[in-house]
């Protein structure tokens, strides 16, 4: 069957190709893809392969092999686009200006239909049922994982494992990278509004600068993770924006700051909560200001289950041969896909799409984002032999 799969990806690439610079030419943003939801749905109905709409743009469909119930797999690939105005000088060019496809999801939404149209086209070839996942809002909170798994996409039928494509900007092109455990950090936004009050820039002893207290909280925050954290566990603290002020004369009534708090561990993620909230009311009370802050809880670590990522492995291998898996690196973005292997077995694994002759080599969510589209091919093809091959009567 693997032999069929290959035959079938290497056919159909083309039409996927063009799939994926269609979608990337109309790029929508997180919970506002309407119509690339319409075409994920024109393309399942036209496969005869059923499918109901969660989220209002997510899709969900279904494959059924030989024995349908007999092991449920899940392939989920997110469909939304990024709030970035692109600059790459290509024919398939985004057309909504200031929307831009910078993380690869017209890739995966590409990679998982054609999967799709492989997996029905040899469905007297396998057994079970292969559940299709296409995800809405993987980039904004709360993520669009959350809402379809409220509204049962890990129920009737329940899958027993998901597997996840994404894009790797610095892995080669003809590659796949596989990693165990924690992959992927937990990701809280952060928002202060530190209250002072304003007066003459000449006259500071009249009032309270936000400003200088903003500017110690700064430095204070970076002690949770030098001073707090255990530093065998990943974690970081960012402050990313400062707004306050407008003029070289005045202080300001109040500041506001903006950032990022991303760790690998659940307990800590808790404590560091609590440990950021102590410091910032402290200090901004010992200098006189008022704050308000805001966490905005965001998504979970993404772990991989180890024995499912080995079998995933040995099929890559069985699939592109041994030199072309890698295992790669732990990194502190996030993705949503956390949410779904908080609750069943999960393996979350990496495409290349680097080609340095073609100059493919700018990192996700840049303006210059672009793929080897060769990845698609062996996107869709490993999809396809993952869920038509994968024993799920091993527990994982």
């Amino acid at each position: 069957m693997i032999e069929r799969i290959k035959k079938l990806a290497r056919e159909h690439a083309q039409e996927f190709i063009d799939a994926r610079r269609h979608l990337h030419a109309y790029p929508e943003l997180s919970y506002q893809e309407f119509k690339t939801s319409q075409f994920i749905r024109q393309k399942l109905k036209g496969w005869n392969i059923p499918f109901e709409i969660k989220a209002e743009t997510g899709v969900v469909g279904l494959v059924k092999g030989k024995n349908p119930e007999s092991r449920i797999i899940a392939l989920r690939a997110d469909i939304d686009a990024l709030p970035i105005r692109e600059e790459n000088d290509v024919p398939y060019k985004s057309q909504n200006p200031g929307v831009m496809h910078a993380c690869g999801h017209d890739v995966h939404t590409s990679c998982l239909l054609g999967a799709a149209k492989i997996l029905n086209e040899l469905k007297e070839e396998w057994e079970g049922t292969v559940k299709l996942i296409f995800q809405p809002g993987e980039e904004r909170n709360p993520g669009g994982a959350s809402l379809l798994i409220k509204e049962g996409v890990l129920e009737n039928p329940a899958p027993q494992a998901i597997f996840g494509l994404h894009v790797h900007p610095t892995l080669e092109c003809g590659k796949l990278g596989f990693n165990e455990g924690k992959v992927m950090a937990s990701a809280d936004e952060l928002y202060f509004t530190i209250k002072g009050k304003g007066g003459h820039a000449a006259s500071p002893q009249l009032g309270i600068d936000p400003i200088v207290i903003a500017s110690h909280l700064v430095i204070a925050l970076q002690q949770v993770i030098s001073r707090r954290k255990d530093p065998q566990s990943p974690s970081v603290l960012s402050i990313t924006a400062i707004n306050g002020g407008s003029t070289t004369n005045v202080i300001p009534n109040e500041v506001k700051l903006m950032g990022t708090f991303r760790a690998m561990d659940e307990k800590w993620r808790r404590e560091a909560h609590q440990i950021i909230t102590q410091v910032s009311e402290n200090l901004v009370k010992s200098m006189g200001g008022e704050l308000d802050l805001h966490i905005d809880i965001g998504y979970p670590s993404v772990i991989n289950n180890k024995q499912l990522v080995q079998t995933a492995r040995t099929k890559a291998i069985e699939f592109l041969q041994p030199e072309n898996i890698t295992e790669t690196e732990i990194r502190m973005g996030a993705e949503d896909f956390g949410y779904y292997t908080q609750l069943i077995p999960g393996c979350f694994y990496r495409l290349g799409v680097m080609n340095k002759e073609k100059g493919i080599t700018s990192g996700v969510h840049t303006p210059t984002f672009n793929v080897d589209e060769n990845a698609i091919e062996i996107g869709m093809g490993m999809m396809a032999w993952l869920g038509a091959s994968v024993d799920l009567d091993v527990r994982y």
